[in-house]
């Protein structure tokens, strides 16, 4: 089980380091705040992925408090981006071009996220790691917000309703906000 944790997390990593290249040429190929922001919760969820195969690599309950924190702050920043970022698009009024490359990426991304959280779910269960268990929302969240975009996305291109994703982004911002709550709380 502890092997198959390691391996979750490095597709994690890997899927995310993709996505990272895939989703700035996307982005400012599009000129699209949408995509530019799912790039920088990719870089969140390599971190988150760090930490976890860090505690993994170790034993203690000192460790998992720690990986746990370092979780939650990641969570926190997250929560903040989403806030700001759909802040400023929305009062600004910004309409990215469509794009077909950011639709197809966020599109496979969220069944990969998706397919991936539910992994580390059961994984960190039969494990009893808290912190495989709440990287796996992480993930999961990761997998949302792919969705959200693609829906943001799709609607710009087909609907022209630019407002769609900022709107995604407060409830995810939401979400993240109650899990950095439990996180601190536990």
């Amino acid at each position: 089980m502890l092997r198959r944790g390691f391996a979750l997390e490095y597709l994690t990593l890997g899927w995310n380091v993709v996505g990272i290249v895939v989703l700035a040429i996307a982005a400012i190929a599009a000129r699209s705040a949408a995509l530019a922001g799912f790039g920088l919760d990719s870089l969140i969820e390599i971190g988150a992925s760090v930490v976890v195969v860090w505690e993994l690599s170790g034993t203690g309950g000192d460790r998992q408090r720690r990986a746990l924190r370092m979780i939650g702050v990641a969570f926190a920043l997250l929560a903040a981006y989403l806030l700001a970022q759909s802040s400023v698009v929305l009062l600004a009024g910004y309409h990215p071009r469509h794009s077909p490359a950011g639709i197809g990426w966020t599109a496979a991304t969220t069944i990969a996220m998706l397919g991936l959280a539910a992994g580390k779910a059961r994984t960190g269960a039969a494990l009893d790691n808290p912190v495989l268990r709440t990287e796996g929302r992480v993930t999961l969240i990761d997998g949302v917000l792919a969705a959200a975009v693609l829906a943001g996305l799709v609607l710009n291109a087909t609907q022209g309703w630019w407002w769609a994703d900022p709107l995604a982004g407060y409830v995810l911002a939401g979400y993240a906000g109650v899990e950095v709550r439990a996180i601190f709380r536990s």
